[in-house]
């Protein structure tokens, strides 16, 4: 069970890794882009490639998808990023239960966007876990972590290519230590939980009274979506890349300094920060020194 690009990684490790998947569950299609039309799930793209059957109830509590399961009579349900929350029936189906691989060390950063959170708060490790799933979202025993360190300059979307492959090796050895017996159960510390709702639009703008490091972390974390913006001299830009620098001029925060062949240099809380790739209203994406060249700030 699974939806994004994230779920579509643990799924072709499975059968790459030979394991007999009975049936994918993922989200119905969606509208998408300037036409509208449905687009499927990298998940169910990925099954399709593999003749699995794919099955996309719009509700899990109707009985419905009970009933699917019941047909197909799965041993072990793994769920990737599925965007639902398993009912208790579903839950108690399988023989060997449901399990989870979630996008942090848990406790830390149940929800739906632990990768973004874990780079917009400035963390310097975080990992993939195992966990067998329970009611409450991302409270489940816990199996097997793998942890990894978060690169100074990686960004959400880096961080996200890296711990999808890692998530989808640590899937097929959940699997394997169930099978044979030894996969551990380690309850989760729920005094130590915290937790990482969705990026949502309203957030992306930049506060330039916080710290330097802060700005930066906040950029990093926000890519590919939905971006942090910056408002300039009554221009909005989507803001992918910027650098902390030195400040000790009278100028406030937010204003700009200097727009040269190094970038744009705003002041913030304790310093600056320099724009060095950003996006236009409109335009691409591109180096600031190069938007510089074609406009003035």
């Amino acid at each position: 069970m699974g939806t994004p690009d994230f779920a579509a990684v643990s799924l072709e490790k499975l059968y790459e890794g030979g394991y007999d998947v009975c049936g994918v569950f993922t989200q119905p299609d969606r509208p998408k882009n300037r036409g509208m039309k449905l687009v499927e799930s990298p998940v169910k793209t990925v099954a399709k490639a593999h003749g699995t059957a794919v099955y996309q109830p719009a509700k899990l509590r109707d009985g419905t998808a009970l009933e699917i399961i019941r047909e197909i009579k799965p041993d072990l349900i793994a769920v990737v990023a599925y965007g639902r929350i398993l009912p208790k029936d579903i839950l108690d189906y399988p023989k060997y239960g449901c399990i989870n691989i979630h996008g942090s060390i848990l406790p830390k950063y149940r929800g739906a966007a632990p990768i973004q959170w874990a780079v917009i708060n400035g963390e310097k490790e975080t990992g993939v876990t195992a966990m067998y799933l329970a009611e409450e979202m991302d409270s489940g025993d816990i199996i097997a972590v793998r942890k990894t360190e978060i690169g100074p300059n990686e960004t959400a979307g880096e961080l996200f290519d890296r711990l999808a492959v890692m998530g989808g090796e640590l899937l097929c050895q959940t699997v394997d230590s169930i099978a044979d017996g030894t996969a551990k159960r380690t309850p989760q510390n729920n005094a130590e939980a915290t937790y990482a709702p969705p990026l949502t639009k309203d957030m992306c703008p930049i506060d330039w009274e916080m710290k330097g490091v802060d700005i930066v972390n906040k950029i990093r974390g926000m890519i590919p979506s939905p971006v942090a913006t910056a408002d300039l001299n009554g221009k909005v830009f989507k803001i992918f890349k910027a650098e902390t620098a030195e400040y000790n001029g009278e100028k406030h925060a937010g204003e700009i300094v200097s727009a040269d062949k190094n970038g744009i240099k705003v002041v913030c809380g304790d310093g600056a920060v320099v724009i060095t790739e950003l996006q236009a209203a409109g335009g691409k994406r591109m180096r600031a020194a190069d938007y510089l060249r074609g406009h003035t700030l």
